[in-house]
């Protein structure tokens, strides 16, 4: 009955590197509340350009060192040469780490495009061959269901991820949506482009409306009408956003379950307190052991 109970959803969890010792003790907070779910893996970002490479190196490295949990930090082709990321690679196998999240990465503050890098990997399917050459990690890429910014065309941006799941990737982790029925309209044109590799669905619980704008904005993800109305008037009333946000993601995941997706991927902005409820709520819980 405890092996049924454990494979009911899996989920993992999404954390940024700490700028600050105040932001330290809060992402070390949440990693420990949400650790007793016992998720399939944690990822720790790397920074928009690659910046926080040190600070993501460090956050993992506690993380194997202090807990049981399976890190998986983010890799970007941005600012760093071939030799510099196989190099880092190498180290975080040495170190343990198995599971990697390969991302190209979004261009410099100071660029107005993404460009390549003469002596680097120039995209996410170049990382990923480049990757799976150094040791056979579990790789995990990135996907949209309201299709990449940059793509020309849903069709470029499907053979896109075609290319990093056939270079060696494991699964695809979406980018956010709120609207499900983008998300199964992906997963079928997924389907009938050969793609068999798990999509697993992102989840953005919303702790602030203004900030998912800006999210939205630079990633391309819609945010339909009905959600701004149940967010409208709340500017000042803290507890009741949480309590409407809270209902917004159990609601979303439960359509999501009803047709078969069964593994999460939640960007949890390093707080606990909305996943914690939002994994209770869907069955997620901290298994009990006989005393």
């Amino acid at each position: 009955m405890i092996e049924k109970a454990k494979k009911r959803i899996d989920v993992s969890f999404e954390f940024f590197p700490p700028a600050t010792e105040s932001m330290e003790k809060t992402l070390w907070d949440s990693i420990q509340h949400l650790g007793v779910l016992q998720p399939r893996f944690v990822s720790v970002t790397y920074g928009a350009d690659g910046s926080t490479r040190e600070r993501t190196h460090a956050a993992v490295a506690r993380i194997l060192k202090e807990t049981d949990l399976t890190p998986a930090p983010h890799l970007t082709c941005v600012g760093a040469s071939r030799a510099e990321v196989d190099d880092i690679a190498r180290e975080y196998w040495d170190m343990g780490v198995r599971h990697l999240v390969a991302l190209r990465g979004d261009p410099p503050k100071d660029a107005s495009e993404y460009r390549p890098q003469p002596d680097g990997y120039a995209y996410a399917s170049d990382l990923v061959a480049g990757l799976k050459k150094i040791a056979d990690f579990d790789i995990s890429v990135a996907a949209y269901p309201e299709v990449h910014p940059e793509a020309s065309s849903a069709a470029d941006d499907l053979d896109n991820l075609k290319r990093k799941l056939e270079a060696g990737a494991s699964r695809a982790i979406t980018q956010f949506f709120f609207d499900v029925s983008r998300f199964f309209d992906f997963r079928e044109r997924c389907a009938r482009s050969g793609i068999s590799s798990q999509i697993v669905p992102g989840i953005l619980p919303i702790t602030r409306f203004p900030q998912l704008q800006r999210f939205a904005e630079q990633c391309g993800a819609t945010v339909p009408p009905w959600l701004r109305e149940r967010f409208d008037g709340l500017e000042d009333d803290a507890e009741t956003r949480k309590l409407i946000a809270a209902s917004v993601v159990i609601e979303q995941v439960a359509l999501l379950k009803r047709e078969g997706v069964e593994e999460f991927h939640f960007y949890t902005l390093n707080r606990h307190e909305l996943t914690y409820a939002i994994c209770h709520a869907i069955g997620v819980r901290r298994l009990r052991t006989a005393a």
